[in-house]
């Protein structure tokens, strides 16, 4: 479903991704962990044809430079980490927007796109904000309320970028549980940036290590979730535990300093 070869960004001198290569399946979920400046949201924003990027990417089978923004905007939906939300639009004039891809340039939405977009908002939790203004909702319920307008988009690939940053713990297990529901449902391709290490072992299919703009690593969470490779990213002071149920959390040890009373 996504096939990028040897993406390059600068920005400026400074090499952003330099030589990144990586395939993503149809229906697969993978995904990007790194440090902070590792890549992860160049990445997206590269598969994403957000920016411009050296190398080659196919979509769908499709190169993506020969693709429109329109027929983009049907197989992808992407959530980035800063969001655009217009303060006086209402969350369900917001997450209508995903259904533009759909509806014809002189056209207006339908029924049928309002109930996919009121299905969402419940599922959500947000059913009894679709009135409100975004100006009014928290950073939890904003965070909520983007994903929601991306699934509405309902293109066959999902590009999550942070997702669940502004979430609670549980909230953010229920968004990442909503999107592999749907993933299910409607088999689609996920290719996300998780900070949360032990999050993005239990929902990703595969996960990528980036660092520096390059891959150091690829492949299932039990093969990337190890002392060695997170420790050489991301610095000393990395553990990994294994609970009851075989999954692995990632946990980080307090430095201890001797003579403390």
């Amino acid at each position: 479903m996504i096939e990028a070869r040897n993406l390059r960004v600068r920005f400026g001198t400074v090499p952003a991704l330099d030589g990144v290569s990586l395939a993503v399946s149809s229906g697969e979920w993978v995904g990007v962990i790194g440090p902070n400046g590792a890549g992860k949201t160049t990445l997206l924003r590269a598969v994403g044809a957000v920016i411009r990027a050296e190398g080659s990417l196919s979509i769908a089978g499709e190169s993506a430079r020969g693709l429109s923004q329109r027929q983009l905007a049907r197989l992808i939906a992407y959530v980035p980490q800063r969001p655009h939300l217009p303060p006086e639009m209402t969350a369900a004039q917001y997450v209508l927007l995903g259904r533009t891809p759909h509806i014809g340039y002189f056209g207006v939405e339908s029924r049928t796109d309002r109930r996919i977009c009121h299905g969402l908002l419940d599922r959500m939790g947000l059913g009894q904000m679709a009135d409100r203004r975004l100006r009014t909702l928290s950073g939890g319920e904003a965070q909520r309320l983007v994903l929601a307008r991306a699934l509405a988009q309902e293109a066959p690939i999902l590009l999550l970028d942070e997702p669940t940053s502004a979430l609670d713990l549980g909230r953010r297990v229920d968004a990442l549980e909503l999107v592999d529901d749907l993933r299910r449902e409607r088999g689609l391709t996920v290719l996300s940036a998780i900070h949360d290490l032990t999050l993005a072992g239990q929902f990703a299919d595969r996960l990528v290590l980036l660092s520096g703009g390059r891959v150091t690593a690829a492949g299932p969470p039990a093969e990337i979730l190890r002392e060695d490779l997170l420790s050489e990213a991301f610095g000393t002071g990395i553990g990994i535990v294994r609970t009851a149920d075989g999954e692995l959390a990632v946990i980080s040890h307090r430095s201890r300093h001797q003579g403390r009373a």
